[in-house]
């Protein structure tokens, strides 16, 4: 008996090739926040600029802070925006 598609196993159904992908995401985010630390980096406004912007990791926060909300905001629409199993069936 022939095996199919099914039976064949996806790269990231292992645990330990998933572990493997969580340490180089870790160390990409370490090397960045190094980057950061590193490499001077000019204000996004010359006379408006705000203070918070020079701070360290700063942009980092800002963009995980972004992303948490975005998950919230569309857990929320969620319960207004979701139809039921049998929508398309009627």
């Amino acid at each position: 008996m022939a095996s199919g598609p099914q039976d064949r196993q996806h790269i990231w159904d292992n645990p330990k090739n998933v572990q493997k992908l969580l340490v180089v995401f870790w160390i990409a985010c370490a090397l960045m926040l190094c980057v950061d630390f590193l490499v001077h980096r000019h204000l996004s406004f010359e006379h408006d600029e705000l203070p918070i912007e020079g701070w360290f990791g700063y942009y980092g926060f800002y963009g995980f802070i972004a992303c948490v909300l975005l998950v919230v905001v569309a857990k929320q629409m969620r319960r207004f925006l979701m139809r039921g199993e049998d929508y398309y069936d009627k």
